[in-house]
């Protein structure tokens, strides 16, 4: 059947919203798995920290993602030990997976099946009270976990202008308290400041050197640093024509490599989000099971264009 799509039609509903087309009739772009390299758990949107500008809403309130068990984690991993899906790659994110009573089981098994581990936190009380587990963990697996600690910039004011007053020194006690230990930790950044790329690596650079922390400012997995996302910025749809005007590959785009397991509230179990960054838009929603979700995905979010398209943001940084 041919679908015929009025332009003037998709100009008044607004851009992305529709999944094949833009408001200007053009073809939207899509991009397909390459391979599910990295498999990431939402693990709740539960976090000690309401921040200004939080990617995925998460406040001491918000529940809109539950708790994912330890055995509904475990039944994803079987299924890419079954269906030979060939993921090397765990990620944990939140919220603040800490406050997950399930998080260091979840982690333990992860890193027992062979994967890596990547584990996303602010690196507060939550992360501090699980300090036992955590060091047991580091001592049996060493660098095969990674911590990630949010650091929003390395001046205090701003840093708890964005995560909330009282939230430096506790976020410093454990990034310490991470390195003293020799975990492996990188550290994520905002460029919401306005900042050049090398004037913020500089500035953090210092901030690791005054305060022993073992962080390479200069290498870009060590130390990231995310692009600003607003659900008001007016942002262009990507088309299929954009990738050759862009000079951008497909399959450098994060849902080319990676998928989020979530468990929003009232489902009877989890479902497989095409994005980090998409937990609660059911268009991205690719079912309950990884074979499901192994889909191409529409740019049809405007997070697509600012974050990963246009702003080079990925969630798990590649080698």
């Amino acid at each position: 059947m041919n679908v015929i799509i009025n332009s003037e039609t998709l100009e008044k509903d607004g851009k992305f919203s529709h999944p094949d087309f833009t408001a200007k009739g053009e073809k939207r772009a899509r991009v397909g798995v390459t391979k599910l390299e990295t498999l990431w758990f939402n693990t709740g949107t539960l976090c000690n920290l309401a921040c200004l500008n939080c990617y995925i809403e998460s406040t001491p309130k918000n529940d809109r993602l539950v708790y994912i068990t330890h055995a509904e984690a475990v039944s994803y991993l079987d299924e890419i030990r079954d269906q030979d899906i060939g993921t090397q790659e765990i990620g944990i994110t939140g919220g603040e997976p800490f406050m997950n009573p399930d998080i260091l089981k979840i982690m333990e098994t992860s890193l027992e099946r062979g994967f890596k581990l990547l584990v996303l936190t602010n690196a507060m009380r939550p992360m501090m009270k699980c300090a036992e587990g955590l060091l047991k963990l580091h001592e049996t697996y060493g660098d095969q976990m990674t911590l990630r600690v949010s650091v929003d910039h390395f001046k205090p004011e701003l840093h708890e202008e964005e995560r909330g007053p009282n939230s430096w020194e506790p976020m410093m006690k454990g990034l310490q308290w991470l390195s003293e230990n020799g975990f492996n930790i990188d550290v994520a950044g905002r460029t919401r400041w306005g900042e050049a790329e090398q004037e913020l690596r500089d500035g953090f650079g210092a901030f690791f050197s005054d305060n022993n922390i073992a962080i390479d400012a200069q290498d870009k997995k060590q130390l990231i640093l995310f692009p600003e996302m607003e659900e008001n910025n007016d942002v262009p749809e990507i088309t299929t024509a954009c990738w050759g005007i862009l000079d951008v590959n497909p399959a450098d785009m994060m849902c080319s490599t990676s998928r989020m397991v979530v468990k929003h509230k009232g489902d009877d179990k989890p479902s497989v989000q095409a994005c980090t960054l998409l937990a609660y838009d059911q268009q991205f929603n690719l079912g309950t099971t990884l074979k499901e979700a192994l889909k191409p995905v529409p740019l049809n979010h405007r997070f697509c264009a600012k974050f990963c398209v246009l702003g080079g943001g990925a969630c798990s940084v590649k080698e």
